[in-house]
């Protein structure tokens, strides 16, 4: 069955009341997606920014008069809400196949590869760890991701305890695993992310030594290897607790950096750290050091 969707183009403080109303005019789902390329950084914990210019779409079946439905949201809005809008048809497809064909196995440094449960490996013998997109972030795809999966590849922690602080979907607490770490400890203020890493550590054979913690819960330790996927102001402000989560001569990792904010994100390590110049890809850098004696 063929489906139809409207899109509305607004701005960020007029979108959730549009999305309201296309949910109450029988959209089945409504999502808001960026019209004019504007990536958000850095959000602040517990919000959830919109795009200035975002573009509200809802889903409907083909029976729906959606010309109706427009009409109404134009005059309950006005043009000076409602940049543009238009009516689309949506061919029926099987979603799933399609959904599924947007990811193919990735290689990462020499030996890692993410792979889709749905696909073979490429290379039966390299390390092959299967990660579905989720709920939680992080499949490799992202060049935070990559940064980290390259720096493991080339940095094996073989018997070393790894902390694997803002986990998300747990593929680097995997990734350490598969390479030889006896111990890792993932950590996520996100009980979701908690979930999906202990059903991928499951997935990939390695849930007897990944185990899982919020902030609050996580075990004092000294950790030979701490990896933080994160983000630069969280970052800066976990320095102190990272000093202690890390044993003398250990090693530290840090990525979600932005081009640009590699020098404050040092100088809140400096006292603790000595940490190599930045690597960078694709606009984001990574850090990585020692933990001073």
């Amino acid at each position: 069955m063929p489906w139809l969707e409207i899109k509305i183009d607004t701005h960020a403080q007029s979108a959730p009341a549009i999305e309201n109303a296309l949910l109450q005019a029988g959209a089945l789902s409504v999502t808001l997606s960026d019209t004019r390329d504007e990536p958000l950084y850095e959000p602040a914990l517990g919000t959830t920014p919109l795009w200035r210019y975002t573009r509200v779409t809802g889903l409907f079946e083909a029976a729906m008069n959606c010309h109706a439905v427009l009409t109404q949201i134009n005059e309950k809005f006005g043009p000076a809400v409602i940049v543009q809008s238009r009516i689309d048809a949506l061919a029926d497809q099987p979603w799933e196949r399609a959904w599924m064909e947007h990811f193919a196995p990735m290689q990462f440094g020499q030996r890692i590869w993410i792979c889709p449960s749905w696909c073979e490996p490429p290379d039966p013998l390299a390390v092959n760890i299967f990660m579905d997109p989720g709920l939680a972030f992080g499949t490799g795809t992202h060049s935070t991701t990559a940064l980290c999966l390259e720096w493991l590849d080339a940095h094996p922690p073989i018997q070393q305890t790894v902390i694997d602080y803002g986990c998300g979907s747990g593929i680097l607490a995997v990734a350490a695993a598969r390479l030889g770490a006896q111990r890792v400890i993932a950590v996520d203020h996100d009980p979701q992310a908690l979930l999906a890493t202990r059903e991928n550590a499951q997935r990939n054979a390695v849930a007897e030594c990944i185990e899982t913690f919020l902030p609050e819960q996580a075990p004092a330790l000294a950790a030979d290897t701490l990896i933080a996927n994160i983000l630069a102001n969280p970052l800066r402000e976990l320095a102190t607790r990272f000093a202690d989560l890390v044993k003398c001569g250990g090693t530290l990792v840090l990525s979600g950096i932005l081009t640009g904010q590699e020098d404050d994100v040092t100088a809140a390590y400096l006292d603790t750290f000595n940490l190599r110049p930045a690597v960078a890809q694709h606009g984001w850098v990574r850090l990585n050091g020692t933990r001073k004696c």
